[in-house]
């Protein structure tokens, strides 16, 4: 489903000069898997996510995303992907059923096909006792679901999460990682970024741990922490970046 290849992201800094926020990164996502990113804030996680939804151009480095080149087809992966994170716009003035049936007539779906797919979705995520709420007058909890709805409205194979529930009190994430969990099952490709370890070792097939824009070490748990002879995630994540941080800095990536 995605395949990314030395994926990299440079900015100029006028006082560092050329600063990589991401370097080289390279991993592979398959259907009914949860591929997780976990990593401090500042990692470079967000900026994978951004360039695999062509919010972002990549310095080089490429992704193929269920058959189409992030570089040369960004419109068609637009259709490939729902993107959901905890800066998702909710408008204030837009009722839930009127916001998600916006985004999918952007996406071309016709009347009947849409209004099947509301129902249901607004059934699934228990959305309809505030489907003509407006987005002003919405808890979190509801906008969190609204971005949800409005994610998966076109059915996309490919679902990217970013950082999706922070700032959710725990009903709520509870709920939403439930949600994510279903969506695997559905044979969904989702890919989740989180710096809580809980969230990596409950909802991922595969975890990269990621800092300062580079992977550290990509596996399941029982492989990674079988790798490095640790028992606990937490244990083996402060071990690969106080390792990182005591070792060279890597050409090009100044520390």
């Amino acid at each position: 489903m995605i395949h990314v290849q030395q994926l990299t992201k440079a900015y100029a800094d006028l006082k560092r000069g050329q600063f990589l926020a991401v370097s080289g990164v390279t991993f592979q996502a398959t259907a009914g898997q949860i591929f997780g990113l976990l990593g401090p804030n500042g990692a470079g996680k967000t900026t994978v996510l951004r360039i695999l939804s062509t919010i972002l151009r990549p310095t080089s480095g490429t992704a193929i995303i269920n058959g189409y080149d992030l570089r040369t087809q960004p419109a068609l992966i637009r259709h490939q992907i729902g993107f959901v994170s905890t800066n998702t716009a909710v408008y204030d003035r837009m009722t839930a059923w009127e916001m998600v049936e916006y985004f999918g007539r952007l996406y071309g779906l016709a009347d009947d096909e849409l209004r099947e797919r509301m129902e249901r979705i607004f059934l699934r995520l228990q959305m309809n006792d505030f489907r003509d709420q407006v987005g002003a007058k919405m808890s979190t909890g509801m906008k969190q679901k609204v971005s949800i709805a409005r994610a998966i409205v076109h059915d996309p194979p490919v679902l990217i999460f970013d950082e999706a529930t922070v700032g959710l009190d725990v009903l709520v994430a509870r709920a939403l990682l439930k949600t994510v969990m279903e969506l695997r099952e559905q044979g969904k490709c989702i890919v989740f970024s989180t710096h809580i370890m809980r969230e990596a070792e409950r909802l991922c097939d595969k975890i990269a741990i990621m800092y300062r824009g580079h992977i550290l070490s990509e596996g399941s748990l029982p492989e990674l922490l079988e790798r490095y002879h640790e028992t606990d995630l937490e244990e083996l994540f402060f071990r690969l970046l106080t390792d990182y941080d005591a070792a060279p800095a890597l050409a090009g990536n100044p520390r």
